[in-house]
């Protein structure tokens, strides 16, 4: 049974009438090769001595005109052995029937084999490749000499993947053959992450609209790969449709059915399937075969005088021809038609040369289906050969006993067709069938263009299902010729692939292929291509400008190479040598009024404290230590905590001072107003002059009450900055026993920084310890500024006032300027308000000093040191250094009334 015709010809559906058998037409020249073949394979075994030499094999040819319902009427037909298919009912007299060779397609060969499976009745296919043939509980009786699609499907898979086509069409026919390819097909690539762009299907009745509607889906498609399970008949109106069209930039991926087919490969399709790669069953050289179709009868047969009349055009009837010729005369105006030699115009004469004809018939070329169609006759003949040759009580059947080569049973024979194991001649290719099917083999074939502008088909590969798993298909990318003659294969993909550092992010609602690259976000990389997340860096790395791979973080802390911090250092010791400068100074001038005029221990007690806050901001350069972290702080705290003690010392005697002078000058101005009103009271009695005298003299008073004395002895000023020093020490002390400072590596505060920094340990204890060094701040201010208006030639009250105004000021501006940095700035900023504020302080109380000490030496006496003189508002001043007493003032006062009396 083979598909000689592509079509039942039109019925007019009348149903008035008994049915008759419907006629075919369109020739397929390539069908008919293959019946050729079957007939040369019969010839030739008829002709050979050690297969059947006893027997000859017959033949029955049907056409099934590609048609299910004519595959199943010539099935019937041939069952029952009459013109008339009559279901379950055989009257037919000669050799018995053997087995059906066919019916071509898979849609085909699935209708008669359930026929031929209900009498087990042997059926050997040559081109139907559908994986649902396989199933042997539908189909027990069916084989075949072509591979499953199963391998096919697989082998497309692998070539899709192969190149890395992730956006692909598919086209199938509308028949099992191309519905369980491209399901098989769609199953295999969308598990490896393959999209489907489309999926179309064509019709199996001429369907204008259908065609034109997957033409335009395969140009609105973006997909430049199309895989196509189809028979050549099916798929030729689409071919023509997309020339129309000039569909082009597309590759094509061929089913067996189509790869090598004569009907697709017509003049002009290069523009549109140039480059198709496609899979091809095995092919050999059949010798005899060539002369054989060339040696064609036309008078043999029906088929074969039509195909005569088609190949050339003419027909083999001479009253056909006549009658045509009589027509034509009617055409051309009642003249007679021309016979040369006695034969009419449009009459074959059946010796016309089929080797000057260069078609698809005489194309021995590329014999795939041919070649299978040969290994059919022969598995037939070979299992016909072991059924005649059994050892009388050695056969396979019941009681040991053989079948009859002239009288068997169709059971009988698909015993010894199912076993077979063969050579086939000339090719010695070994056949068995294992479950009805071969091995899984196929050449990869690409349609190249030559210099004609020709399509030739070139073998770049093959493709064995039985090899092991990843050395199955091998394929030469270099001997590729794709569309427009490229020699890159081309891309089909709906989104291009990710590259590292980036993720891809699906597209709602679209196929898993087409999506959006994301980079990846700071700290996160992907370091492969089409990565689906992106992975966090460890704590110590961060990512790359480009996210694909993680580089270990900068490590951050103020060194003592860089500039910033040996300017640091350069300050924090040009601080420390003038502190001690202003010390020698001090020493060297140590018994002078002015450095007496207040301890002189308290100065030097403050003087090295601001040499260990000077030299303490070098500590906090460098990479953090342990000691480095204890130091830094503890060093600062006792330091600013013994300068704030020694200048709130200071400034406590020049409260207490202020006190005292200002009780003094209360009962100085209480005195004189009580003289002055005696006096005018005798003035005005008329008695003599008297002089008043005060007799109440300072040494009488208390030593609180003269203010001469301070309140406040040297002894106790140093046990008061002792012990608020002391206080400090021993909260720090603590603090460093329980929860002292640590190194740290601060990973949170800039991504791509590792800042080396001291943890304080804990932040009640450095909240309690600065928050005690500006209690004393504060104290050591409210005492001065209290004590501003003692007045004298020299006013230290004023500098103590003013360096505390310096010494906040820095510090209220540095927690501001502290909280907006980052890294090595905040430590550098620490370091500069230390400075800032040592140097205000140092500056504020001793540089007035060393001014008079150095530059000024004539003001360092014991009367600049006294008060100054007497306002004009008739309030007395003091001073820090001496005091006159409220007696003198007393005095004077007197004698200034006596002189205006």
């Amino acid at each position: 049974m083979f598909p000689i015709h592509k079509r039942i010809a039109g019925q007019d559906g009348n149903t008035s009438r008994l049915p008759v058998s419907s006629g075919c037409e369109g020739f397929n020249y390539r069908t008919f090769r293959w019946t050729q073949t079957m007939l040369f394979a019969i010839n030739e075994i008829n002709g050979r001595e050690d297969l059947l030499p006893n027997t000859d094999l017959g033949y029955v040819i049907y056409d099934s005109c590609f048609t299910i319902s004519k595959a199943v009427e010539g099935t019937l037909t041939y069952l029952t052995g009459q013109d008339e298919a009559v279901p379950n009912y055989r009257c037919g007299n000669g050799a018995p029937l053997a087995a059906l060779v066919g019916a071509g397609g898979s849609d085909l060969s699935i209708a008669t084999a359930r026929i031929l499976g209900l009498y087990y009745f042997p059926q050997v296919s040559y081109s139907s490749s559908c994986s649902a043939l396989q199933s042997k509980f539908q189909f027990p009786t069916f084989l075949r000499t072509i591979p499953n699609d199963k391998h096919q499907s697989r082998a497309m898979a692998q070539l899709v993947l192969h190149f890395g086509w992730t956006w692909v069409g598919t086209i199938a026919a509308d028949d099992d053959y191309g519905k369980y390819g491209i399901k098989d097909f769609r199953s295999q690539v969308e598990e490896a992450g393959v999209c489907i762009s489309f999926s179309e299907t064509l019709p199996k009745v001429s369907s204008p609209e259908a065609i034109q509607r997957i033409v335009r889906t395969v140009v609105e498609s973006s997909a430049k790969i199309i895989v196509v399970f189809s028979s050549d008949v099916d798929l030729s109106p689409l071919v023509q449709e997309l020339l129309r069209h000039n569909v082009s930039e597309r590759t094509w991926i061929a089913s067996e059915a189509w790869v090598t087919s004569a009907l697709i490969n017509q003049p002009g399709v290069s523009s549109v399937l140039a480059g198709t790669l496609g899979f091809g069953v095995r092919s050999a050289h059949i010798p005899g075969l060539e002369q054989h179709l060339l040696d064609l009868d036309p008078y043999s047969d029906p088929l074969t005088e039509e195909f005569w009349e088609t190949m050339f055009n003419c027909t083999l009837d001479y009253g056909k021809a006549l009658r045509m010729a009589k027509d034509g005369v009617g055409e051309r105006k009642g003249t007679w038609p021309r016979v040369a030699g006695g034969r009419p115009e449009g009459l074959c004469s059946g010796r016309e040369l089929l080797a000057q004809l260069n078609n698809t018939y005489s194309d021995v070329s590329q014999l795939r289906i041919t070649y299978s169609v040969y290994k059919a006759v022969y598995a037939v003949a070979h299992a016909l050969h072991n059924l005649e040759n059994c050892a009388p009580g050695g056969g396979p059947f019941h009681g040991n006993s053989c079948a009859d080569i002239s009288n068997f049973e169709p059971w009988q024979l698909m015993y010894y067709v199912k076993n077979v194991h063969f050579k086939v001649p000339h090719t010695d290719e070994e056949i068995f069938f294992e479950n009805g099917d071969v091995e899984g083999y196929y050449d990869i074939i690409n349609w190249s263009v030559d210099g004609n502008g020709e399509i030739s088909y070139v073998t770049v590969g093959q493709y064995n299902g039985s090899a092991a798993p990843g050395s199955q298909m091998t394929i030469r990318n270099d001997s590729i010729l794709w569309n427009s003659d490229r020699l890159q294969p081309p891309r089909s993909v709906c989104s291009e692939n990710c590259p590292p550092g980036t993720r891809k992010g699906i597209r709602q609602g679209e196929p898993v292929c087409c999506f959006d690259c994301i980079p990846c976000a700071d700290g996160e990389i992907s370091n492969t291509t089409n990565a689906r997340e992106c992975f966090l860096c460890g704590e110590d790395h961060w990512s790359n400008d480009a996210h694909d791979a993680c580089v270990p973080k900068i490590i951050e802390f103020l060194d003592f190479g860089e500039p910033l911090g040996i300017t640091l250092i350069v300050i924090s010791a040009f601080g420390a040598l003038v502190t001690v400068s202003v010390g020698v100074v001090f020493v060297l001038h140590l018994g002078s009024p002015l450095v007496k005029a207040n301890d002189s221990l308290l100065s030097f007690s403050l003087l090295f404290s601001l040499v260990v806050t000077f030299l303490c901001s070098i500590v906090f350069l460098g990479e953090p230590r342990h000691w480095s972290c204890m130091t830094s702080q503890v060093a600062l705290a006792l330091g600013f905590a013994l300068c704030l003690s020694s200048i709130m010392a200071k400034s406590l005697v020049l409260m207490l001072r202020a006190q005292v002078l200002k009780t003094a000058r209360s009962r100085a101005k209480a005195a004189a107003k009580a003289a002055k009103a005696a006096a005018e009271a005798a003035a005005s009695s008329g008695g003599p002059d008297v002089i008043v005298t005060n007799t109440n003299h300072s040494s009488d008073l208390p030593a609180f009450t003269r203010p001469e004395v301070d309140a406040l002895t040297f002894a106790q000023q140093r046990a008061v900055t002792a012990a608020a020093t002391l206080v400090q020490a021993v909260a720090c002390t603590v603090w460093l026993i329980i929860l002292p400072p640590f190194p740290v590596k601060n990973t949170s505060a800039q991504n791509i920084k590792i800042i080396l920094e001291c943890d304080e340990g804990s932040v009640v204890f450095i909240c309690c310890i600065f928050a005690y060094d500006i209690l004393l701040a504060l104290l050591a201010f409210i005492f001065a500024f209290l004590a501003r208006k003692l007045e004298d030639h020299f006013s230290e009250a004023k500098c103590l006032t003013f360096g505390m105004l310096v010494f906040f000021i820095v510090w209220i501006s540095f927690v501001p300027a502290y909280l907006s940095t980052r890294g090595k700035f905040m430590v550098a900023v620490q370091i500069f308000a230390i400075l800032a504020s040592s140097f205000g302080l140092l500056s504020c109380i001793f540089l007035p000093k060393c001014y008079v000490l150095l530059i000024k030496p004539e003001r360092n006496t014991e009367e600049m040191m006294r008060p100054r003189a007497k306002p004009r508002d008739g309030s007395s001043t003091g001073t820090s250094a001496s005091l006159a007493t409220a007696a003198t003032e007393v005095t004077a006062t007197s004698a200034s009334t006596n002189l205006d009396d």
